[in-house]
């Protein structure tokens, strides 16, 4: 848990500091990995949800979630947070909602399904 506290922090900090640099960054590692083009829509949306507002992920949407894979995953939700859309969102929250969503989806695609 403490890994997580430190992530976080780490993240905040990240964000707080260079964000036209970190613009940059997160838009070539989202182009460098066709980032955009591994989640459909209604998943997308499901993961947004999830994040930014409230709500639930569903098991097919969590294992188009970890198909995007981390570093997508991670890029695409700081480029959000950079968006003036989104600057009464707090950065650390949304971040430790990223994070349990990440890890959640994880461990539901991970672990073994019950048998019938």
């Amino acid at each position: 848990m403490a890994g997580l506290n430190v992530y976080s922090a780490l993240v905040v900090l990240f964000l707080t500091c260079g964000a036209a640099m970190a613009t940059k960054e997160n838009d070539q590692i989202i182009k460098d990995n066709n980032c955009e083009t591994k989640m459909g829509l209604p998943c997308v949306l499901e993961a947004f949800t999830s994040i930014f507002e409230t709500g639930t992920i569903s098991s097919k949407c969590c294992g188009e979630l970890v198909g995007l894979g981390k570093v997508c995953h991670s890029a695409l939700v700081k480029r959000t947070l950079e968006n003036p859309q989104f600057k009464d969102l707090s950065p650390a929250r949304i971040i430790v909602k990223s994070i349990q969503t990440w890890n959640n989806c994880l461990a539901l695609i991970d672990s073994p399904s019950p048998s019938a």
